[in-house]
C-alpha cells in the first residue's frame, strides 16, 4: 500500500473516531486519536412535506426530464392502465397474441405484487412470478416484455425511486434486465430530499437496494445518448393518488 493511501485511509479512520493502529493523521501505530467532528451541517429535509403537491410536481418535472413516462392515475384506475401499458407492448413489433396466433405477452412480477393490479390484463398476458426461492433464470428474464414492481420511495429533487427487495419489489434481477420496466410509486412515498429517502431506508439496511434515475442511458464521447445499455430501455412510472 502506498504511503498516500495509508495516509488517506488514517484520516478516514480518525475523523470516524476510531482507535488503534492507523488511526490518527499522521497514520503513527499506537499515537493517541485525535477524532475530527463528522460535519452534518446538510439539509435534512426539504420544505415541503412529504407527498405534497409541491413535492410531486417537481418528481414528475424530474423524472419527464429524465425521458421516464409518468403516468398520474386514481388507484382505482391502475389496474386499467398497468393493462394498457402492457397490451401497448405489442407495437410495433407485434408481441401481443392477435386472434388465431398462440404468441403472447410475458410479463414477469415479484411474488408479492398486489393481485388486484393485474385484474385486467388481457388474457393473452402470461405473467410469470419471480422470487427469491423460485428465481427466474437470466436468460428467461431477457425473454420477458416487461416487469411490474412497487418501490420503497421517491425522491423529488433528484427524480429518483428506490426499490429495496421487498416482497413487492422483488429480487434486483427482474427490474434490470427487462426492457421495459412499469414502477408504481403512491404519492405517500414521495419525499424531497435524499437526506428523508435514507432515513426510510436506513430502517432495514440489510435490503438491497436500487436506484432508479430514468430508463438506463448512457453517453459517448460525443455526447450520444443511448439508452438501454444496462437495465430497462423503458420506464413508466404510475404515481397513483396525485392529481394530474
Amino acid at each position: 500500500m502506498s504511503e498516500a493511501r495509508t495516509e488517506v485511509l488514517a484520516r478516514v479512520r480518525a475523523a470516524l473516531g476510531q482507535t488503534g493502529s492507523g488511526t490518527t493523521p499522521s497514520g503513527r501505530v499506537g499515537a493517541p486519536p485525535h477524532p475530527e467532528p463528522v460535519p452534518r451541517e446538510y439539509r435534512a429535509a426539504g420544505e415541503h412535506a412529504v407527498g405534497s403537491p409541491e413535492v410531486l410536481e417537481q418528481l414528475v418535472d424530474r423524472l419527464v426530464d429524465y425521458k421516464a413516462h409518468v403516468h398520474q392515475v386514481a388507484a382505482d384506475a391502475l389496474p386499467a392502465t398497468i393493462a394498457t401499458l402492457v397490451a401497448d407492448l405489442s407495437e410495433p413489433d407485434g408481441g401481443m397474441a392477435r386472434p388465431g396466433s398462440d404468441r403472447s405477452v410475458r410479463v414477469v412480477v415479484p411474488a408479492g405484487l398486489d393481485d388486484a393490479w393485474l385484474a385486467t390484463l388481457p388474457a393473452e398476458v402470461d405473467v410469470v412470478r419471480d422470487s427469491r426461492e423460485d428465481p427466474t433464470a437470466a436468460t428467461d428474464l431477457d425473454a420477458v416484455a416487461a416487469v411490474v414492481t412497487a418501490a420503497r420511495v421517491a425522491i423529488s429533487e433528484t427524480g429518483t425511486i428506490v426499490l429495496d427487495g421487498e416482497p413487492d419489489q422483488g429480487r434486483r434481477a427482474i427490474s434490470l434486465v427487462p426492457d421495459v420496466h412499469l414502477c408504481v410509486v403512491r404519492a405517500e412515498q414521495a419525499v424531497q430530499t435524499v437526506p428523508e429517502a435514507v432515513r426510510l431506508l436506513g430502517a432495514h439496511p440489510e435490503r438491497p437496494q436500487t436506484w432508479i434515475s430514468g430508463p438506463s442511458a448512457t453517453s459517448d464521447i460525443e455526447l450520444d445518448r443511448v439508452e438501454g445499455v444496462h437495465g430497462p430501455r423503458t420506464l413508466h412510472v404510475l404515481l397513483v393518488g396525485a392529481t394530474p
